[in-house]
């Protein structure tokens, strides 16, 4: 998975298993669509009150899942921080979550706009 963040896009790449496990596929979101912006140190804690959801689920580990809603996304992995977004006009999706190394700098790049 690679999470890339452009002049245009805000965009999650997914192998080709997280794409079949996961059941779902690449996210690509314009920058225009971007409303808030944030880190989350624990996304594990985050995804855990989350209700139910549809995708590969390693409780305390490993999510690469969806919520029955279709309305977020959760790519997260214990130990490592999550970028987390807000969009709009991209129905029923409202919201990502997704671990990265550099989720403090892409936030930084992110808000810079």
């Amino acid at each position: 998975m690679r999470v890339r963040v452009t002049d245009e896009s805000f965009d999650v790449l997914l192998s080709p298993w997280q794409k079949a496990l996961g059941l779902m596929k690449d996210i690509h979101v314009a920058r225009a669509d971007v409303r808030e912006v944030g880190v989350v140190d624990d996304p594990i804690g985050e995804v855990a009150g989350s209700g139910l959801k549809a995708g590969l689920r390693l409780p305390g580990l490993y999510y690469l899942a969806r919520t029955i809603r279709l309305d977020r996304v959760f790519i997260v992995r214990r130990g490592v921080p999550a970028l987390s977004l807000e969009v709009r006009n991209h129905e029923p999706l409202r919201s990502v979550l997704v671990s990265t190394p550099e989720a403090n700098e892409l936030a930084q790049k992110l808000r810079a706009g």
